[in-house]
């Protein structure tokens, strides 16, 4: 979970004085050659790192032997997670090095990095030659044999011809699930139209061979796309999250791409792009964007050629696609030519104005839906969006505002705010949103290493929503869902609802751009670090560090049983707990008792969360199940044993809760001008139908209303009942 939590400006100032303070450290000019340019650059990042660590990390971690083992054990495993590229004799070579990498990170050393780097490079070139050859003649799935995909715990090869025998498992295992499938659905072809002449077993298995053929081309195509400086990211990050699981290096792009994701906009044409063999091509449109307005670029259309305005046009067929996307981008109101190559084979140019593309998945959006005859709202929030560069500009706390202020006129009594799956975003949006459902008071509290807390407020006395609330959250709620999720829970103003506990991130962090450090103008970009500079605190003075927030009502999750939580990361920062704020409970939750023990009850004797629960534990063993049988005879049982299984569960994706959601009506009149736009939200309300969590949600607003207080008297009665008989 990497999702940034807003810096406060005056500890990012306190940061930037103390590093001020050592200026001339960094502030020179450095005489590069040719080279060794590439590890001039590399040394001066490691340098600054080290150094901004140092003096910006809310408490780092002591670089030590331990701390080398880390970065050898994650940074092989980065280059090789599979092991099909190192030989043992490899990792004999480089595990001299474990316990030296520490010392090599002080010391600016990449004697380790460059061996590696330069391994690797030769590793895949012979893996090449490899898959294509064992590609080229058809496989014995008579042969008794398997392969274990517990590739942590398997050894790697200790020679050639033991690598190339992994190859061949593991590319068989690929071909013979797909075979098996073909065959299957070629009978129910036959099946549905006996007139059918289903395709020759031979026909089936050369055709496996070259769609597996055609996948490893695209990927090494993709491998061949990475250069050094790619590779080294990989490296440093290796380094740096050794500190804690949420700092990490941000090479140029990927900082664009992180700007991206939190603001949920950009500057371009509006177009997703991925790499086919060796063409750049369209594969989405972003809807609202210049692209899509223009109506002449498509989906599937091949980029031959970018040019800036009246410039020459740039070849770009065989390009990075990293590379291509920057020629694409450009500033709002300047001009990109397009060559394209269209889906009818016609060659076409194409003129686009670049504007500014709001992405529209990041941003909330809502929905009403009637219950027995009541209306409610549904907001959808997937992430704590934020343009730190325009505080004008939309964010998650004025659009929550907006989406609720919308509910009211539209006489929802009760809203669901999902933040499930949401892995957090900006400090400042969460205080506002929590906000809106309260009356003033503090939201969390901020700690930075050696300083007194600080409490951040609601201090606005107006509420903006003061009826009955439901929070959705599930184990990927982190972060800024986090601190919402608790806020609300710790002034008992609504029910949070979801998985047994949060994700359990409880730090915040901040992105320092490198460059404003070095004068050199020769050095590049040297991009940024996100380093974890403080932890917050629920109200109540509890971290939500490895503990996330316990949900009020624990709904079974069909991921439940697997680690996937903050608590689960070795290296992760320790719970721990401070002094409450001063706030006091909402008085508006007389029921809130009865409405959560009217939810557990009805959890209890649900029988889709009963099918769900078994669910999990059924993924839970199978996650655990790391061996396959290559002979077809003995796959095909397997898979059938699997098939029969799984068939219990299907309940779970076929359920429809029998509840209709519907748009506001400015999102029906917008959509009557964008199709993408009535697709995405069709596909939403179309979900909330399956989905059992919201049915749920609403169940637990319609307790929440006072006037159902006899009737949540009696069913929490019986379930107090029940819950004594558990005990005895």
């Amino acid at each position: 979970m990497n999702a940034i939590i807003e810096f406060m400006k005056r500890n990012y100032k306190i940061i930037l004085a103390v590093v001020l303070l050592s200026a001339t450290l960094f502030a020179f000019k450095l005489n590069t050659t040719d080279t060794n340019e590439g590890e001039d650059s590399d040394k001066v990042l490691l340098e600054l790192l080290a150094f901004v660590i140092e003096k910006g990390h809310y408490a780092p971690a002591e670089i030590n032997d331990e701390f080398s083992k880390g970065i050898y054990k994650d940074y092989i495993e980065g280059l090789d997670p599979s092991k099909r590229f190192f030989l043992q004799s490899d990792i004999d070579e480089f595990s001299k090095f474990e316990l030296l990498l520490d010392d090599q990170f002080k010391n600016k050393d990449l004697t380790f990095f460059n061996l590696t780097y330069t391994r690797l490079q030769r590793r895949m070139e012979e893996s090449k030659k490899r898959y294509k050859t064992i590609l080229a003649a058809p496989f014995d799935y008579k042969k008794k044999e398997s392969l274990n995909t517990d590739y942590e715990n398997t050894p790697y090869a200790k020679n050639s011809a033991e690598l190339t025998d992994k190859w061949r498992k593991q590319i068989k295992l690929s071909t013979l699930s797909s075979l098996v499938t073909k065959e299957k659905m070629e009978e129910d072809k036959k099946k549905k139209d006996p007139s059918y002449k289903p395709k020759s077993y031979a026909v089936l298995e050369k055709e496996t061979r070259d769609n597996s053929l055609k996948s490893l081309d695209e990927y090494f195509d993709f491998i061949d796309d990475l250069n050094r400086k790619d590779y080294f990211s990989v490296y440093v990050n290796s380094i740096m999250s050794r500190f804690d699981p949420h700092t990490s290096y941000f090479a140029p792009e990927e900082k664009e791409r992180f700007d991206v994701n939190i603001s949920g906009k950009l500057e371009g044409i509006g177009a997703r792009l991925q790499k086919k063999n060796d063409y750049t091509e369209i594969s989405e449109l972003i809807s609202g964007g210049p692209a899509w307005r223009g109506k002449q670029l498509q989906a599937g259309d091949l980029i031959l050629k970018v040019a800036q305005g009246a410039e020459e046009p740039v070849d770009v067929v065989g390009m990075r696609l990293d590379d291509v996307v920057k020629k694409i981008k450009g500033h709002k109101g300047t001009e990109v030519r397009l060559t394209v190559k269209k889906v009818d084979g016609t060659i076409e140019v194409i003129s686009i104005i670049r504007d500014i593309v709001e992405i529209e998945e990041t941003y909330a959006k809502s929905s009403v839906v009637i219950k027995n005859g009541i209306k409610y709202g549904v907001i959808y929030l997937p992430k704590f969006y934020i343009d730190f560069e325009n505080k004008d500009s939309r964010d998650a706390g004025k659009d929550i505002a907006l989406e609720v202020d919308r509910l009211k006129k539209a006489n929802v009594q009760g809203i669901v705010l999902d933040v499930r799956d949401d892995g957090g975003g900006s400090l400042s949006t969460v205080v506002d949103i929590a906000g809106l459902f309260i009356e003033q008071g503090p939201i969390v509290q901020v700690k930075s290493a050696g300083r007194k807390k600080e409490v951040l407020y609601d201090k606005d006395k107006k509420v903006e929503w003061d009826g009955p609330l439901v929070i959705m959250v599930n184990g990927f709620s982190a972060s800024a869902s986090e601190i919402l999720a608790a806020a609300i829970q710790d002034y008992h103003r609504g029910v949070i609802l979801g998985s047994k506990q949060t994700y359990g991130k409880g730090t915040v962090q901040n992105v320092i751009d490198l460059n404003q450090f070095v004068r050199s103008t020769d050095m590049g970009d040297l991009g940024a670090l996100k380093t974890t500079t403080q932890k917050f605190y629920r109200i109540n003075g509890g971290s939500t560090q490895l503990e996330g927030v316990h949900s009020d009502v624990a709904v079974p999750d069909r991921y439940a049983y697997l680690k996937m939580g903050e608590r689960d990361i070795d290296n992760a920062m320790p719970w721990d707990k401070i002094d409450a704020a001063d706030y006091t409970l909402w008085k508006g939750s007389q029921n809130f008792n009865q409405a959560v023990a009217n939810s557990r009850m009805r959890i209890a004797q649900n029988p889709q969360f009963q099918l769900i629960d078994e669910n999990a534990k059924w993924i839970d063993t199978r996650s655990k199940e790391n061996t396959y049988s290559l002979n077809i005879d003995d796959f095909k049982r397997t898979q059938d044993e699997v098939e029969r299984e799984a068939k219990k569960y299907k309940p779970i994706v076929d359920y429809k809760n029998d509840l209709i959601f519907s748009s506001l009506p400015y999102e029906v009149e917008d959509m009557k001008n964008d199709a993408s736009l009535k697709e995405k939200r069709e596909a939403w309300h179309e979900a909330l139908s399956k989905d059992v969590y919201v049915e749920e949600a609403l169940n637990v607003l319609q307790d929440l209303q006072t006037k159902n207080l006899a009737r949540e008297t009696a069913a929490s009665s019986k379930y107090k009942k029940e819950k004594i008989a558990d005990k005895m």
